[in-house]
């Protein structure tokens, strides 16, 4: 029909705690499209694994990244919020997609290289193949738009490959996804590393603001933020030549709503010491409601259980449809 809401799909890996990167760069925009898009957020569990976690601790984190979720505004109304490993078609139809990813195209994923540098002690065949189970998350509910990260583009790029591959054999049974990637605050770096990415999965306290920090934690960490080796001392954005600086300005941006020309016109002539203090203070307001909100949701467990319940049937009942098609073509008897 003309007038149905197109499908948009993401997840996070609750692998660690989510970062202001997280919610600057992916959440806070997923809050905004629930009017517009029939939207689909899980907490990526299965794919977490492909790293070590202690048990107790991918629980916990599991759950208090659905109450995050909600504290940043998914609303469980107007949102399907589910636990990946809830829905089982992701893994069976992520089986599937294995045999239709060529081992050319998942050996140059620019991820799995950097991770197996990271876990040399564990490059197992999830860290291999999580491609194809992320084109699984993604094609089971034929989505519109895929919202990305920069660095996560190639990822989309394997799924329309596997899309266009299968589809050339069995006919029309993927909608082709479209990556949708936001303008401002697409990627938050690290604080000390403006070349790195703000990491959830990695010990760089000096680098990264989570969600749940305290605003004292969030100061110091602004503080002693990188700004840049210059004798300019000016607040200017300039990727290339101010990487630290952009940063800073894209944080704050994001946070206020505020344009870069009205950001270096507020701070002209007031210098790196005035400007850092003042990012972290808008952050500290911007998360304050979030943190507060998720404190309180961690202590309704029977509220979040029927949340991540109802979001997995309503996620299973569509994801089912696509997993039956898929498997009459590739000539499955049915069940």
């Amino acid at each position: 029909m003309e007038n149905e809401k197109k499908v948009m799909l993401s997840g996070i890996k609750p692998s660690g705690d989510l970062t202001l990167g997280s919610y600057l760069g992916a959440i806070k925009s997923w809050a905004e499209r629930a009017d517009t898009y029939d939207c689909y957020y899980f907490m990526a569990d299965l794919h977490a694994i492909t790293v070590r976690q202690n048990p107790a601790d991918l629980r916990r984190r599991t759950l208090e990244q659905l109450a995050q979720y909600i504290a940043c505004g998914l609303d469980p109304e107007k949102n399907t919020l589910f636990i990946q490993s809830h829905v089982h078609q992701h893994a069976e139809l992520g089986w599937v997609l294995n045999c239709y990813s060529m081992f050319g195209e998942l050996s140059r994923m620019t991820q799995f290289k950097d991770k197996s540098a990271k876990n040399a002690e564990n490059i197992n065949g999830g860290l291999f193949t999580y491609p194809a189970l992320m084109a699984a998350d993604i094609l089971l509910y034929q989505p519109d738009y895929v919202p990305v990260g920069e660095d996560q583009k190639q990822h989309v790029e394997l799924c329309r490959n596997i899309v266009q591959r299968f589809n050339g054999i069995y006919g029309d049974v993927f909608k082709m996804p479209e990556p949708f990637i936001p303008k401002v605050g697409a990627r938050i770096m690290s604080l000390t590393d403006p070349a790195s990415k703000m990491s959830k999965s990695e010990n760089e306290d000096t680098g990264r603001v989570l969600l749940m920090d305290e605003p004292d934690v969030i100061m110091r960490q602004f503080k002693r933020a990188i700004t840049d080796c210059d004798t300019e001392n000016c607040v200017r954005y300039d990727p290339e030549a101010k990487p630290g600086v952009a940063n800073l300005m894209t944080i704050y941006s994001s946070v206020t709503g505020r344009s870069f020309a009205e950001i270096e016109a507020e701070f002209a002539g007031k210098g790196y010491g005035a400007f850092k203090p003042a990012v972290g203070e808008a952050v500290v307001e911007a998360l304050r409601p979030i943190r507060e909100e998720s404190r309180r949701l961690m202590k309704d467990k029977a509220y979040l259980e029927s949340v991540y319940r109802s979001g997995a049937e309503k996620a299973s009942y569509v994801a089912e449809k696509t997993l039956r098609k898929v498997y009459k073509k590739v000539g499955f008897l049915q069940r």
